[in-house]
């Protein structure tokens, strides 16, 4: 078995334990590359886990897109949306402004927090278990990240099965597996959020260096992944 044979059989492993241990689960879906790999594995094993992905209001048309191309793909299935509250954004424009995310990480925290995190919420609860498609080459604030972890924060296990996997691992599965990707991939955008908050990258730059640009890198997390503004990475467990 060579060592894409190997990512691959390791990763269906772990999603097939998911479901056997940890029904029910969920995977958080940003429609970008990864999360195409795992939405792959999902859908043609038919697993029982569902797919949802957090539309903000403020995602590239490219990356709607893909929730038609998703549904054309994969025989009609629909990914769930879960959307922010619309009094909660109304709120934060009228005090702040529409872009005020721009001024502080205090202010674009708090735009995660009601466009990303309180959605997510909604989406995870009554589960046991969520899938993500983070990796711990991707970024800086990552090269922790374990297969699975204890979620403090959502009182439930979370999985990160590509963890080991390496962009160009990512790559190789999405051409070998002719798996429908975001267009935004080919315009030098490795890493995929709301339209505002993303760039394209120049060669050679991190793969989330069009994240949050104009932050300092140990800072760019939406707070999916925090509690009390640090990551979660409290109990790690052996996958």
């Amino acid at each position: 078995m060579n060592d894409m044979s190997k990512l691959i059989a390791d990763t269906r492993a772990t999603l097939d334990r998911i479901v056997k241990d940890h029904s029910p689960a969920v995977f958080a879906s940003s429609l970008a590359a990864e999360d195409m790999v795992l939405t792959d594995l999902i859908l043609k094993s038919k697993l029982d886990i569902g797919i949802f992905s957090l539309e903000t209001g403020r995602l590239h048309p490219e990356t709607l897109a893909m929730l038609d191309r998703v549904k054309e793909h994969y025989d009609g299935y629909e990914i769930a949306l879960y959307k922010p509250q619309p009094e909660a954004v109304d709120a934060y424009v009228a005090q702040n402004g529409l872009n005020a995310f721009y001024d502080s990480v205090e202010m674009r925290r708090e735009c995660c927090r009601i466009r990303k995190v309180e959605p997510l919420g909604r989406a995870l609860a009554g589960n046991k278990a969520w899938v993500t498609g983070q990796r711990r080459a991707q970024s800086a604030t990552r090269t922790s990240l374990m297969v699975e972890e204890d979620d403090p924060a959502h009182l439930m296990t979370k999985f990160n099965p590509l963890a080991d996997w390496s962009e160009q691992d990512v790559w190789n599965y999405i051409r070998d597996n002719n798996v429908p990707y975001n267009a935004l991939h080919d315009q030098g955008y490795p890493s995929i959020g709301c339209a505002p908050c993303t760039r394209a990258i120049e060669p050679g730059e991190d793969v989330r260096a069009g994240r949050w640009w104009w932050e300092n890198p140990d800072s760019k997390e939406c707070g999916l992944h925090m509690v009390d503004g640090k990551l979660i990475r409290i109990k790690s467990v052996a996958a």
